[in-house]
């Protein structure tokens, strides 16, 4: 993953949003990013003007954090909870291939609630 990467799903974003919420609403979409070197670059940085003249937020959560980031609650669940132990203890191709079936399960079999 490169800046640039970021850059253009940021960009692809902004191009599909512009057809509904901000332009509608006027409501800005805030976007959580964790402090990766690729949010942080300078190539990024000055992206961030244009997304937010189109209603698009980028905000850091503070380091650290990890009960903020989705990703890393979703990994802690899969890894945890939802990942059989045998998974670990075979092949490579099998642990991505159990990994892929547990992914493919969220939100259809396995759910995450905050109650």
């Amino acid at each position: 993953m490169t800046p640039e990467t970021v850059i253009a799903a940021f960009d692809d974003f902004a191009e599909r949003d512009d057809e509904t919420e901000f332009k509608h609403t006027g409501k800005p979409c805030f976007i959580p990013l964790d402090n990766a070197s690729i949010h942080r670059s300078q190539a990024f940085r000055d992206k961030q003007e244009d997304w937010l003249l189109r209603g698009i937020c980028p905000r850091f959560i503070p380091p650290y954090c990890p009960e903020l980031n989705l990703i890393e609650i979703l990994w802690r669940k899969v890894k945890y909870e939802w990942l059989p132990m045998q998974a670990y203890q075979s092949t490579f191709e099998h642990l991505k291939t159990t990994v892929k079936n547990v992914l493919d399960q969220v939100g259809q079999k396995l759910w995450i609630t905050f109650a």
